[in-house]
């Protein structure tokens, strides 16, 4: 048994943290992160810098992310490997689209793999990857650039807490 004999100003009481012990949806989860093909390229990582935030099941993550999440707790690791299809998605056919060569600037040397940014219908910007030429025609392939590749995904949980938390603290 103990005895609190005094309260430090302006520091947290119990009371103002909602503790989560486990990720779950709306909970903020401090993590380090790490994305790789299934060869071993990495794709995007965190590891050895700043941890990132996320909350399950707010839309920012893919639901594949955020159900590999669910359940871990402050100093977890995981690794999870996403199929492609759950993933950023499989590779459509559909979108590899044939684009007549001088709706490009002249001084672009088009070439197979070369990244080229397209008005969007809808405002902002698309990127297309320079598939194949073909005599006047360009063929670009506007797949997200790893839409048929399966995913490795490796986690560390840093810190879990309630969403509410970070929603008090920001006001």
């Amino acid at each position: 048994m103990f005895v609190v004999d005094r309260v430090i100003p302006g520091q947290k009481t119990v009371s103002d943290v909602a503790v989560a012990e486990t990720v779950s949806e709306k909970t903020r989860v401090t993590l380090f992160f790490s994305l790789s093909l299934t060869d071993g390229q990495l794709v995007d990582s965190n590891v050895g810098g700043q941890a990132a935030q996320c909350v399950p099941g707010d839309g920012n993550l893919l639901p594949a992310f955020d159900a590999c999440l669910l359940g871990l707790r402050a100093g977890d690791k995981k690794r999870c490997v996403i199929p492609a299809a759950d993933a950023f998605g499989l590779r459509q056919d559909a979108n590899l689209k044939r684009v007549p060569r001088n709706k490009f600037a002249e001084d672009i040397e088009l070439v197979p793999g070369l990244v080229v940014s397209f008005a969007a219908a809808e405002g902002g910007e698309l990127p297309g990857v320079v598939h194949r030429l073909m005599g006047d025609m360009v063929e670009v392939d506007f797949n997200h650039p790893l839409a048929g590749r399966d995913i490795v995904f490796d986690v560390e949980i840093v810190d879990v807490v309630m969403e509410t938390e970070h929603a008090n603290q920001t006001r």
